[in-house]
């Protein structure tokens, strides 16, 4: 199971400043008004060794005066239910407010760990006046400068240990798992139903009312497999919560459990933004990728429609664009068995280890076919490839200088793999060693 960090706070207390120096890379769009944070806003942390997901909130808030601070404390009782830790941010230049007051006082009630971070702490004085938040009521307290970067060493170093050594392992069952994801409405309950043959999951017009991840067991083609659907029942008035905030969190929390992620969109819609950033995320999690295409039974067809659309999606979804894809209708429950098919190669794929001859036997006649360009005068040589013993296919190449083999030179080793040995859907990690 994955570990997941949420941030919390008010407006322009720093949490995009703070998550783009969790993730170390400028993903959020920050400016000094409050309200400006519009990318969605989720990444992967990594520090010590320990993998996490970090998320956002305020990437989720409409930025009206009177709607925030009801918004703004459902945020927080969502992250509260959802995430693993909070971090729950303020801001030493305008002191305690009533709305920090009444978001510890939600905190406070809470079983899961909260690390208080107190922030634009970045002299004497301010150091000083920091004192003041301890009243709180929080044990774990930081003061940081997330502009700086100062005291953000301690914050990391807290939260890596919340994390368990288990943490990153996988359940091992034996049994693929397969997650079902995509954006509200695009009909993933109903390709549940479909699959199951019986309504186990309630399917209404209204988006959200799909609730908990439910682990179904199946058999099909003697096949056994776990699909995980984040599916499941709301209450109607609850339905105008922050939908969008749910649906990430369900996502992430679906990609780290499962070992194939199926993502389904809506043929006539396309693939939208927050469908490649779970896609993109599940890529980097080393999960195995099928990308199913919905309501194809709507969409007028041409005489090569599937084609162009299948080329314009893979497009898209570069650069990791080698997989699968499959046309369905739910509703006339045209090839959805033929979906679960291609999940099941595409674990099988995952699970694929080759025989370091046979790698040695192809990849070497591929690089003597296209040599490594030459880096400072250095002709740079690969003299042997071996797959490293993990859950997500890896390989190892030995070289005389593994730090000049470019991008460009990874990629064509990268295909020559896809195109030798059937990796159809599964990321591939290549690591570059000194032999």
């Amino acid at each position: 199971m994955g570990f997941t960090v949420a941030i919390v706070g008010r407006p322009n207390v720093g949490k995009s400043t703070l998550f783009n120096r969790l993730l170390e890379q400028r993903k959020a769009i920050v400016e000094d008004t409050p309200g400006v944070t519009r990318d969605r806003q989720y990444g992967i942390a990594e520090w010590n060794g320990k993998a996490f997901n970090v998320i956002d909130t305020g990437g989720f808030v409409p930025d009206t005066e009177d709607v925030f601070e009801r918004e703004i404390r459902k945020q927080v009782r969502i992250a509260v239910d959802e995430a693993n830790a909070i971090l729950f941010i303020v801001d030493v230049t305008t002191g305690i407010t009533s709305l920090d007051d009444a978001m510890a006082d939600i905190l406070r009630r809470s079983t899961k760990p909260v690390l208080l971070v107190v922030n634009k702490v970045d002299n004497n004085q301010r150091q000083l006046e920091a004192n003041e938040f301890y009243s709180l009521g929080f044990e774990t307290v930081f003061f940081m400068s997330a502009i700086s970067g100062s005291g953000g060493g301690e914050v990391l170093d807290a939260i890596t240990e919340l994390i368990g050594d288990d943490q990153n392992a996988e359940e091992e069952t034996g049994i693929p798992k397969f997650a079902i994801i995509g954006q509200p409405n695009v009909g993933k309950s109903s390709l549940l139903n479909a699959l199951v043959g019986e309504d186990r999951t309630i399917v209404s017009d209204i988006a959200g009312t799909t609730r908990d991840t439910i682990h179904t067991r199946y058999n099909l083609f003697q096949k056994e497999f776990i699909l995980i659907d984040t599916a499941g029942i709301r209450k109607k008035a609850k339905v105008h919560e922050d939908l969008e905030f749910y649906s990430v969190i369900r996502a992430i929390k679906a990609v780290d459990e499962a070992d194939v992620c199926m993502m389904l969109i809506d043929a006539e819609k396309g693939i939208t933004a927050q469908d490649l950033s779970i896609y993109s995320l599940a890529s980097r999690k080393g999960k195995g990728l099928v990308v199913i295409v919905n309501k194809w039974d709507l969409v007028a067809k041409e005489t090569n429609t599937a084609r162009d659309y299948e080329a314009n999606l893979k497009k898209r979804l570069a650069p990791f664009n080698d997989v699968p894809i499959v046309f369905v209708s739910v509703l006339e429950k045209t090839r959805i068995f033929k979906a679960i098919e291609v999940a099941l190669d595409v674990y099988e794929s995952r699970q694929r280890r080759i025989p370091t001859s046979q790698l040695n036997e192809v990849m070497l006649e591929a690089m003597k076919t296209y040599h490594a360009p030459v880096v400072r005068g250095h002709s740079v040589s690969i003299k042997y490839v071996t797959q490293l013993p993990t859950r997500v296919p890896s390989f190892a190449f030995f070289a005389n200088f593994p730090d000049d083999i470019k991008q460009p030179y990874k990629n064509y080793l990268e295909n020559k793999l896809r195109e030798n040995f059937d990796f159809k859907g599964v990321p591939l990690r290549l690591f570059f060693r000194k032999k």
